[in-house]
Parts: C-alpha cells; sequence; structure tokens
C-alpha cells in the first residue's frame, strides 16, 4: 500500500471494527519490550523422508519482524533465518523470502518460502483439522525477571492439520498430493518466552523451551502438550486434558539425543493411553536454527537482531553425531508413533540434554527406556 508509512501508527487493520483500546493496533497493550506475536509450525511426511519447521515473531514493542525456515531432507539440515523492522502494518508477515499468508483465519493458511541463496523453497496449503481452543499460562510476579517486572505469559491456541503442495530442495522436487502430509501448529503471544536473550532476562538462565513437548494425532485421539483436541463438530466441549505422563525413553549413547519411548497418558477422562515413540533416521528439526537457544553460528536469540533488513541461513549434515551434539536444543523428532494396533507419524519434542538428566535423575514421571 502506498504512502502508509506517511500514517504511521494507523494501518489498514485499524480501519475495521475491532480495538480493544484507544489505541492503534500497532500498539501492543503492554510497553515490555518482551511482548510477542509468534506463529510456530511443523510439518512432515508419514515415511520419514522431509521434515519442515517454520514460524515467526512480531515485537512490537521492538520494532522486530523475525522468521526462520528449516528443511530436513534424508539428514541434511538446511535453514533460513530473516529479519526486518516491523513497521506499521501487522497483517504483512512477510520476512525476507519467508511469505506465509492467513487464507481464513482459525482455518487456513499459506505458506511460501522463495528461492533464496540456500536452495530450498515451497508453497503449501495448510487446513486446520482440530479445534482450535483459547488457554492462556501466566508466570509469577516473584519470579518475573527483571525483579518488578511484568508476570511472563504465553496465551493462545494450538491445532493439527493436513499439508499439501510442494517442496524443493536443491535439484529435488517432492511433491505432497492430499493425505501424504499433516503437522501441527500454534499460535501464540505473550511476554517472557526468552525474547531478546540473556541480555533482557539477567540473573536467569532462559531455556529454549518446554522438556515434554509432544505433538499426537491419531484418528480417536490427539495430544498436544498436555492437551487433548478434539474434532471440529464434536459434542465434547472445549478441549480434554492430560493429567498424568509415565515416560520411559532411549537415547543416543555419545550425544544424549532421543531415539526411542514408551509413554503413558492419562487423560482426565480417566482413559489411558500407551504409545511407542520411534524416531525416524535423522528426522530432526533443530530449532537452534529457528533462534530457539541461540543461532548456531551467530548465536541470536528471539528478539535480539538489531539491524537493518537481513537473511542468513546454514546447512548441516546432521547424520554426523558430532554436528547432532552441535546442534541439540529444543529438537523436533519426526517419530513413528504406535498405539495398540494403529499408527501414525508426529513429533516428539524434547529440549534436550534436559530429558535425558531427567531420566537419569529418577525424576517423577521419567525413566530409561
Amino acid at each position: 500500500m502506498e504512502h502508509l508509512d506517511e500514517q504511521f501508527p494507523l494501518a489498514p487493520l485499524d480501519d475495521h471494527l475491532i480495538h480493544q483500546t484507544p489505541d492503534p493496533i500497532r500498539v501492543a497493550y503492554s510497553s515490555d519490550p518482551r511482548f510477542y506475536e509468534r506463529y510456530w509450525n511443523v510439518f512432515h511426511d508419514e515415511v520419514g523422508d522431509l521434515l519442515i519447521a517454520a514460524g515467526g515473531t512480531f515485537y512490537p514493542n521492538l520494532d522486530l519482524a523475525e522468521a526462520y525456515a528449516i528443511v530436513n531432507y534424508r539428514g541434511i539440515h538446511r535453514s533460513v533465518r530473516a529479519f526486518r523492522p516491523l513497521g506499521v502494518d501487522r497483517m504483512d508477515l512477510e520476512v525476507g523470502p519467508i511469505r506465509p499468508s492467513i487464507v481464513e483465519g482459525l482455518r487456513r493458511w499459506r505458506h511460501v518460502l522463495a528461492p533464496n541463496d540456500w536452495d530450498i523453497s515451497y508453497e503449501l496449503d495448510w487446513v486446520d483439522r482440530r479445534r482450535q481452543v483459547y488457554s492462556a499460562a501466566y508466570g509469577s510476579l516473584k519470579s518475573a525477571t527483571p525483579a518488578g517486572s511484568q508476570k511472563h505469559v504465553t496465551a493462545g491456541f494450538e491445532g493439527f492439520g493436513d499439508v499439501t503442495g510442494w517442496v524443493q530442495i536443491g535439484d529435488v522436487r517432492v511433491e505432497w498430493p492430499e493425505g501424504a502430509a499433516r503437522g501441527t501448529r500454534d499460535r501464540h503471544w505473550g511476554i517472557g518466552r526468552g525474547v531478546g536473550g540473556p541480555g533482557m532476562h539477567p540473573g536467569r538462565t532462559v531455556k529454549a523451551g518446554w522438556k515434554g513437548g509432544n505433538w499426537i494425532w491419531f484418528d480417536d485421539f490427539a495430544i498436544w502438550g498436555r492437551t487433548v483436541l478434539y474434532d471440529f463438530g464434536d459434542p465434547r466441549p472445549g478441549a480434554g486434558r492430560v493429567v498424568n505422563v509415565e515416560r520411559r525413553l532411549r537415547f543416543e549413547e555419545d550425544t544424549k539425543i532421543f531415539t526411542e519411548g514408551v509413554i503413558d497418558y492419562t487423560f482426565d477422562t480417566g482413559e489411558q493411553r500407551q504409545v511407542h515413540f520411534e524416531r525416524l533416521g535423522f528426522q530432526t528439526a533443530y530449532m537452534k536454527c529457528g533462534l530457539y537457544g541461540g543461532s548456531p553460528e551467530t548465536g541470536l536469540h528471539h528478539g535480539e537482531y538489531v539491524g537493518e533488513p537481513m537473511v542468513e541461513g546454514d546447512e548441516f549434515d546432521v547424520r554426523e553425531a558430532s554436528v547432532r551434539s552441535k546442534l541439540s536444543g529444543l529438537n523436533e523428532h519426526h517419530c513413528r508413533i504406535t498405539c495398540e494396533d494403529r499408527t501414525t507419524t508426529g513429533i516428539l519434542q524434547p529440549l534436550e540434554p534436559d530429558a535425558y538428566e531427567s531420566c537419569a535423575r529418577g525424576e517423577r514421571g521419567w525413566a530409561f527406556l
């Protein structure tokens, strides 16, 4: 849109009758620099060849937009990260070659990675298949950092869905027709979550994520973290809960990275499910390459970049143990997942080596397989 910069802080969205405060939509309710808006996605096939993690974050109080795309094809792990000033239009999700768009809120997204120096690109259409439900998790004022700042909060929703389209990796083009790929996503916003890296969290070691993430989608149940998501139209209201988890996990001896596990879930209905996870080859998205815990070469954390628009990336052969060790942290493992006589694929997302160490210490709910 021409001349939009002349109207700052007004944006096209301000023409809609949706305001919650006297401020324009561009202005966040909190002046905390760690306020963020984030989308996160993992897409995967059902055979263990191709895994994609893609996400992005807006920081209204830092005037920063960032995004990343990670493509692991048969153990070759490539990433693109892009940064730009946020500007006024928070409806514009494009950051460098990473160009998602919302086709229909809560139902459909389109994800585009334009050609770039790291020789990966894609055009993918996402359709939500499970009912998303709002939730919010608040931290404590006592534990807020710096002391006296607002308490940390993560709010938003999560879901599962199907993916169609194509992915280009070098000279290889992979088509994902209907039924060939699926995945999970979230839309979160709030304060904290490591935004700004160590510099904005003095006196605190900021973890890159939760050590017990799991994203499982069978026809009769779907688990996102500790939430049980239902189909659209299901007569049960809202969502269910996982009230207890017992994990028995196996790890690579040298890297302490997950390979296999058996997890027992107890739902709030009293129902129980035992699920077997087997990592598929070296199909892991190492989220350091998405700024979780600091990028591998430049050490950038979420919300830490300052400067002109910039695109960077990397390529790693994660079939090599030394490379996996270097990248390990918050890891999205593509797994074969079995429950009774049914098999699908999905994601186990441990923070590593924290998960291994929890098993070694014999923490409640954590043991070696």
